[in-house]
């Protein structure tokens, strides 16, 4: 076996490696060296085809690699200590609800969370407004049953963006880290919304997670 061989060997090693890989980022930077390894045997043997085939996968493998890593930092520093869920507008829908509109009531299955970014909504059942950069509803995805615990509805016409859980399902399968960095936000915000409602504040702090 030859030193041209050999890399066409390694470029099959690491694109099985990536198959059997079951986390998205090291999966993304396997794949990326698979992709590399063959191209540079496909070269060397003149194979137009197989450079192609690499050519082509390489720009997907590495805007993948990108989002995923650029999610993990946003959530971390998230988690770290800024509060801020400015990274959740990369995700979900942006939807537009009228005044009097009802988002959900108490004890509808929980689906979805809510990042407010526009008008104002009211927990009715606690006597709560929410207001834009606040957030509500995460922790329904982890409560038993996964049944609101109050109604929310829309007091002045205004937009919010609804991530499913089923997205932040997959996000969390996809990257351990995500999922750890996203846990510990939510542990934090609820420490937090848990001491301002000890204060007994009318106003929902950022990221309350009563519903």
């Amino acid at each position: 076996m030859n030193w041209v061989e050999a890399i066409g060997y390694l470029g099959t090693a690491l694109t099985v490696a990536s198959s059997a890989m079951g986390t998205m980022i090291p999966l993304r930077i396997v794949a990326l060296c698979a992709s590399c390894a063959v191209i540079t045997y496909g070269y060397l043997i003149g194979s137009v085809p197989v450079m192609l085939t690499e050519a082509i996968q390489i720009p997907f493998n590495a805007w993948r690699l990108y989002e995923m890593v650029r999610l993990v930092r946003e959530t971390e520093r998230a988690a770290s200590g800024d509060l801020s869920l400015d990274w959740l507008k990369s995700f979900g829908t942006s939807r537009r609800f009228r005044a009097g509109e009802v988002l959900f009531l108490k004890g509808d299955p929980a689906q979805e969370m809510y990042l407010i970014e526009s008008g104002r909504f009211r927990i009715a059942e606690h006597g709560l407004d929410v207001r834009p950069g606040q957030i509500v509803g995460e922790l329904g995805m982890l409560s038993p049953g996964n049944r609101r615990t109050g109604s929310l509805a829309c007091v002045e016409a205004g937009t919010a963006r609804c991530l499913s859980y089923s997205e932040v399902k997959q996000l969390y399968y996809q990257n351990p880290e995500f999922g750890f960095y996203f846990l510990k936000l939510t542990s934090e915000r609820l420490f937090q919304s848990a001491a301002e409602a000890t204060g007994a504040q009318h106003t929902v702090p950022a990221g309350s997670d009563v519903l």
